[in-house]
C-alpha cells in the first residue's frame, strides 16, 4: 500500500511562509512593536499580500493584468526593502556623528552601486525605451530586479555593520534592531546565493547547445531551480520563526522598565490616595471644630 500525500513541497512552503508572515504580523501588533519598526512592518505585509495576490490570481487573469500586478507589486516592495534599510541604520547607527553617518551611506551606495554594474546581465536600452505596454513592463521589471538587489547588498552590508559595531552603539545581540538586521542578512545572503547558482546553470546551458536542445537535461535543469527555490523558502520560513520569537521577547531592560513605570505609577497613586484621606481628615476637623 503506497501512502499519497496530496500536498508538493512548493505548497508546504507556500502555507508555512503565509502562516509566519501573519504570526509575525500579531506579535509586532500585540507586542507594541510598530511604532518603533514601522517600514519594516510595512514590508512584511506587502509581502504577505504579494505572496496571496499570486497564489490566488494566476491562472484566473489575462496574462497581461497579472504581470502587471505581480511587476507593480514588486517595485513597491523593493522600495519598501531600502527604505527598511534606512530604518534599520538609523535605530543602530542614529547616535553617531552626522558627518560619519553621511560617509557611511555614500560608501555604501557606491558599493551598491559596483555590485548593480557587474551583477546580471543588462538589458540593450532600445528595449525599454520603445513605446509600447511590453517596453513600459520591462522597464518596471528591471527596476524592480536591479532595486532588489541593491536592497539585499545594502541589508548585508549594514547587518555586518551592526554585528560588529552594535555594542558599541546600543544595538546589541539581544535588541530587536540587531535581531532583525542578522535576519535581513540572512535572508538577503540565501537569494544572492541562489541567483547566483541559478544564473551560472542557465548560462551554461546556453553556451552548451546539446543541453539546451535534450529534454531529460532541461527537466534536469527545472528540477535544480525547483530545489533552490525551495531551499531559499525553507530558509525564509527559518528567519520568520527567528523574527517571531525574537519580538515577542522584550529588549534587555524593556521588563525592568515597564516594572518600573507600573511601580511609579502605584506609588503616585498611594500618595495621590493618602493626600486625598488626609485633606479629608482635615476637612472634617477644621468642621468638627468650627461646630464647637
Amino acid at each position: 500500500m503506497h501512502f499519497h500525500f496530496p500536498f508538493t513541497a512548493a505548497e508546504i512552503l507556500w502555507t508555512l511562509t503565509f502562516a509566519a508572515h501573519l504570526v509575525l504580523l500579531v506579535v509586532l501588533m500585540g507586542r507594541d512593536r510598530i511604532a518603533r519598526f514601522p517600514w519594516f512592518t510595512t514590508s512584511v505585509v506587502i509581502l504577505a499580500l504579494r505572496i496571496l495576490t499570486i497564489k490566488l490570481l494566476v491562472h484566473r487573469l489575462p496574462d497581461m493584468t497579472m504581470n502587471i500586478i505581480v511587476i507593480v507589486m514588486a517595485d513597491l516592495g523593493a522600495l519598501v526593502g531600502l527604505l527598511v534599510v534606512v530604518e534599520i541604520a538609523r535605530r543602530a547607527f542614529g547616535r553617531v556623528r552626522r558627518s560619519t553617518w553621511i560617509i557611511g551611506a555614500l560608501v555604501l551606495m557606491v558599493v551598491g552601486v559596483a555590485v548593480l554594474k557587474f551583477w546580471g546581465p543588462w538589458p540593450a536600452w532600445k528595449t525599454l525605451t520603445a513605446s509600447s505596454t511590453i517596453s513600459t513592463l520591462r522597464l518596471l521589471q528591471l527596476i524592480a530586479q536591479k532595486t532588489s538587489l541593491l536592497v539585499d547588498v545594502e541589508t548585508i552590508a549594514v547587518g555586518l555593520l551592526i554585528v560588529m559595531l552594535g555594542s558599541r552603539v546600543k544595538a546589541g545581540w539581544r535588541t530587536h534592531t540587531q535581531q532583525i538586521a542578522i535576519g535581513l542578512s540572512t535572508a538577503s545572503i540565501a537569494q544572492l546565493v541562489v541567483e547566483g547558482i541559478w544564473q551560472r546553470i542557465v548560462s551554461t546551458a546556453i553556451a552548451n547547445p546539446a543541453i539546451a536542445q535534450s529534454i531529460t537535461d532541461r527537466d534536469r535543469i527545472i528540477g535544480i531551480g525547483e530545489k533552490l527555490s525551495n531551499t531559499n523558502s525553507s530558509v525564509y520560513v527559518a528567519i520568520l520563526i527567528w523574527w517571531i520569537v525574537c519580538l515577542w521577547r522584550d529588549e534587555p531592560g524593556q521588563a525592568g522598565g515597564a516594572a518600573d513605570a507600573t511601580a511609579k505609577e502605584e506609588q503616585s497613586q498611594a500618595i495621590e490616595a493618602g493626600a486625598s484621606k488626609e485633606v479629608g481628615t482635615d476637612a472634617h476637623v477644621t468642621e468638627t471644630t468650627e461646630s464647637e
